[in-house]
């Protein structure tokens, strides 16, 4: 019972109101809560600049959010790097039809942002909204309308990670367990050095419109006990995993000719 209790103070679904700083009782989705202030976050977007993000002039604030408006690459956060064991929270929203991602680890490491509802990619779960991109689907679609605000989680620990979607767990993946070889396996193929660590948190130019605010950082330390409580992936129609098989046959075909290249 004491480390349920220490992981619903420290990462608590339901946030405290009570006490909270002026900027959060106002509304603003870039302070950090009480709550988040005990368990040690860091916000990395104050809602008003890009200070400690690098781009190319392809991103602008927009009511206190960080808006993709043009090509030009992807927005990082090089102010520091992602720690090994971590908790990531973050707000998105997208136009229909957008894609976009959030890289936390080096290689293939991606929280997939989409519009299931208009996109390609939302036809396989295991490419769609909250997904572990090319790796493992979440296990529903919970996404909110388009236009409306997502809350979105990452959770890393030790060989553990999860992805939340509006306050619901969708993703609990250990990839030392043999039960998820062929997930892991998937995530390889596509470039991911699972034990890589180190990267810089990016928010992906998909070329498409998107939105992110509350965008928030904590290490995880020993004493941080995750919900563990099982959550089965999205099953993927046959016809679809045909459909995967050659898209994964391409990106093989494309890593090959770049290698060859290079030569």
């Amino acid at each position: 019972m004491k480390n349920t209790h220490r992981y619903a103070k420290t990462i608590a679904v339901t946030l405290l109101f009570c006490g909270l700083p002026a900027a959060a009782m106002a509304g603003d989705p870039n302070a950090l809560t009480e709550e988040e202030t005990k368990a040690g976050f860091e916000a990395l977007f104050n809602g008003r600049d890009f200070q400690g993000w690098e781009q190319k002039g392809n991103w602008a604030i927009e009511d206190g959010a960080i808006s993709r408006r043009e090509r030009g690459g992807s927005l990082v956060y090089q102010a520091k790097t992602i720690p090994d064991d971590f908790e990531l929270r973050f707000e998105w929203k997208v136009a229909q039809g957008s894609n976009s991602g959030v890289y936390y680890r080096p290689g293939q490491y991606e929280y997939q942002i989409l519009d299931n509802s208009t996109h390609a990619d939302g036809k396989n779960p295991r490419t769609s909204a909250a997904s572990l991109y090319f790796c493992m689907a979440p296990s529903r679609d919970a996404t909110k309308p388009i236009g409306e605000w997502n809350t979105g989680r990452v959770i890393c620990k030790g060989t553990v990670v999860q992805h939340w979607l509006n306050g619901e767990k969708v993703i609990d993946l250990d990839y030392a367990d043999p039960n998820n070889a062929e997930n892991v396996e998937l995530l390889r193929l596509r470039g991911a050095d699972l034990k890589a660590r180190g990267a810089k948190l990016s928010l992906q130019d998909h070329g498409d419109p998107v939105w992110y605010r509350g965008i928030k950082l904590r290490s995880l330390g020993a004493d941080d006990q995750l919900d563990r409580t099982p959550v089965t992936p999205e099953a993927i129609p046959e016809d679809v995993l045909e459909a995967e098989r050659a898209k994964l046959e391409q990106i093989i075909k494309r890593r090959q000719k770049q290698a060859q290249s290079k030569n």
